[in-house]
């Protein structure tokens, strides 16, 4: 099926998403997580229709989704390759960039010539400098950034840089210009993200963050399967945060999402306004609104919400087109801790000519998601291995 021409792919990521399975998961302490198939047996079952037609109950077994005999897609699971359970490095290897070197993490706190480089560009020394979730963060130390006015810095188990303010005490474009700024100074420490995480609230008991989160990553170290789409002359249009991840690189345009829903309809808007091309979604809400906040019943939800969008999206899909469904990481909201999980990932691939699905097995790489899509589309893979031809 490799000679059909195609003419548009999306290419959906189910924020933390994952199902379990990773061999190495021990070494990062996550031997017990199994992000989807928890969140189902927490929720006593979930009704996902369209992801079950699709094959999505013949990867693993999901309370409440059935194992159908005959999918209608192809179906399987991926392990990452790259070092590491975070969004960048599970986007950058979806997009074929395999990493050989791990980004650093800071579990006891940045250098002080990284805390002295924020005092620097902000004027004042910041709060925190720990590890620690983002709500937890706020709870201890933001009734003392209101009094002081000093930025909120802090991390996880992920290499992630994160600036909490106030938006009355600094307003978004200061923060993003301190987060640019602090960019600059982490790409030599081999940081993976900057972290813009602005908030409103008046007390520890009302904080909350805002839609006002952005991310600035590293540059992709190389060429991805975005770079290979753009040099072709076909428009790549990031959903979401998928052009903060790839630091803009290969990026079109991009459209910013407050939310899952707002990001299905702004996938459902980015898809037709192309002809030939590459749509590539971030659906993040599973991962920061549900995983890290420990609330598996709200995770489901948003599952459940996900496949009645996706049933009236597949049915707007013409000859050409192709989907897939994927996720970065894992992030088990039933498991001890709020940082990501090493688990694999689903793998679901649909196109309105498919005759039938089938299993593509464990893949040995998110990159053999870019390798397909590649060689579909007449492109240059330098990773990961196509199984273009099962969509026969």
């Amino acid at each position: 099926m490799t000679s059909k021409v195609w003419q548009r792919v999306v290419l959906i990521t189910l924020d933390g998403v994952g199902v379990g399975g990773q061999p190495d998961a021990a070494r990062y302490g996550d031997q017990a997580a199994s992000t989807l198939p928890h969140v189902a047996e927490y929720c006593g079952g979930l009704r996902l229709p369209s992801l079950a037609r699709l094959g999505l109950g013949r990867i693993v077994p999901i309370a409440g989704v059935v194992p159908v005999r005959e999918p209608s897609g192809l179906f399987g699971r991926m392990l990452e390759r790259s070092e590491g359970k975070d969004t960048t490095t599970g986007h950058w290897e979806l997009a074929g960039l395999e990493q050989g070197k791990p980004f650093a993490t800071y579990p006891q706190g940045f250098p002080d010539m990284v805390i002295d480089a924020f005092t620097a560009l902000a004027g004042v020394r910041p709060l925190g400098n720990i590890a620690v979730s983002g709500t937890e963060v706020l709870s201890l130390l933001g009734e003392e950034h209101l009094r002081t006015g000093r930025p909120i810095v802090y991390t996880s188990v992920d290499s992630v840089f994160q600036i909490a303010v106030h938006e009355d005490v600094l307003p978004r474009e200061r923060l993003y210009a301190l987060c640019e700024g602090m960019r600059q100074v982490l790409d030599a420490y081999y940081v993976g993200r900057v972290i813009a995480r602005p908030f409103v609230g008046t007390r520890a008991d009302n904080f909350e963050r805002t839609a006002g989160r952005r991310d600035f990553s590293m540059p992709p170290q190389g060429n991805t399967l975005l770079d290979r789409f753009q040099q072709a002359g076909m428009p790549v249009v990031g959903v979401g945060k998928i052009a903060d991840i790839f630091a803009n690189k290969g990026i079109s345009r991009s459209l910013k999402s407050t939310c899952n829903s707002d990001g299905m309809a702004k996938t459902r808007a980015a898809l037709a306004s192309i002809d030939r091309g590459m749509v590539f979604t971030n659906l993040v809400d599973f991962d920061m609104l549900y995983g890290h906040r420990l609330d598996a019943r709200g995770f489901g939800r948003a599952l459940e919400e996900f496949d009645i969008w996706l049933e009236e999206f597949m049915a707007e899909l013409q000859s050409g087109d192709l989907l897939v469904i994927t996720a970065d990481h894992g992030c088990d909201p039933t498991t001890a801790g709020t940082d990501h999980t090493r688990e694999s990932v689903p793998l679901l691939v649909w196109c309105p000519d498919l005759v039938s699905g089938r299993s593509v097995g464990i893949r040995s790489s998110f990159a053999d998601v870019a390798a397909t899509i590649a060689e579909l589309f007449g492109l240059q893979s330098d990773s990961g291995t196509s199984f273009a031809d099962q969509l026969a």
